[in-house]
Order: C-alpha cells, then sequence, then structure tokens
C-alpha cells in the first residue's frame, strides 16, 4: 500500500496548470520539520504536491505561502536522463487535503475566536444567528 500523510506548511504559493488535455493541476510544496537530534536545531523536508481538478482548485482557493495544510495521497516516481546521468524526481499525488487543528481559514482573520461554553465545552451562539 502506498499512503502517506503529512502535516506541514506550504512553500510558496501554490501554482495552477492546465495541461494539453484540459486537466487542471495544482502545483505546491509542503515542508515539514523534523528534529536530528534531541537539543539540535530542527531540519525540513519538502514534499513536492500535485493536486488533480476539484482538490487542486480547493488548494489555490484555500492556502498560500506559510498556510498549514494536511495533505494525504501516494509518492510517485519518475525519472529523466540528461547527458547520461539519470536522476529520479518524487512527488506526492495529493488524494484528500484537510486544514490542521486551530487554523479556521474560514474565520475572517479580524473575527475573534468563539466563546465557549466552560461546562459542556461547546462554542456559545446567539439565537438569532441560527437557520432555524
Amino acid at each position: 500500500m502506498n499512503k502517506i500523510t503529512i502535516s506541514g506548511y506550504i512553500g510558496q504559493d501554490p501554482e495552477m496548470q492546465t495541461l494539453s488535455n484540459g486537466t487542471e493541476k495544482c502545483r505546491f510544496t509542503v515542508g515539514v520539520s523534523r528534529r536530528v537530534k534531541k537539543g539540535a536545531p530542527r531540519k525540513t523536508d519538502w514534499f513536492n504536491c500535485d493536486a488533480w481538478g476539484a482538490t487542486g482548485a480547493f488548494v489555490k482557493t484555500w492556502f498560500k505561502k506559510g498556510s498549514g495544510i494536511i495533505v494525504t495521497g501516494r509518492m510517485e516516481s519518475s525519472q529523466s536522463e540528461k547527458d547520461g546521468k539519470k536522476t529520479t524526481y518524487w512527488s506526492l499525488n495529493v488524494e484528500d487535503v484537510e486544514f490542521p487543528p486551530n487554523n479556521r481559514s474560514d474565520r475572517p482573520a479580524e473575527q475573534p475566536a468563539p466563546e465557549v461554553d466552560a461546562q459542556t465545552g461547546m462554542e456559545k451562539v446567539e439565537t438569532e444567528e441560527l437557520p432555524f
């Protein structure tokens, strides 16, 4: 089974491409920090990601450089040869995208966090805001 989930930050603004057959692809990178040794500075691993169709449009709409993101998909390799030297490239073919916890991109930045009821742990909502 080839399935990988990573949680990190977008390295550059996602770019949409339209292929010659009309298919849309969104390319972006995700940086994931890791610690090499306890007390040592963290290193960042960069994953090249390709999201297709509606998933790609979702990424382009809701994420930008520095945004937190969780992506799930499968790793794919491709090879190229130049001047007799073969190079292998890896990319994550994105199947699912999520916002990380506490990164509510659907809430405007100037809006304060909702008040939470101490007893129930649920968000307090004014009854006038309810759609029913």
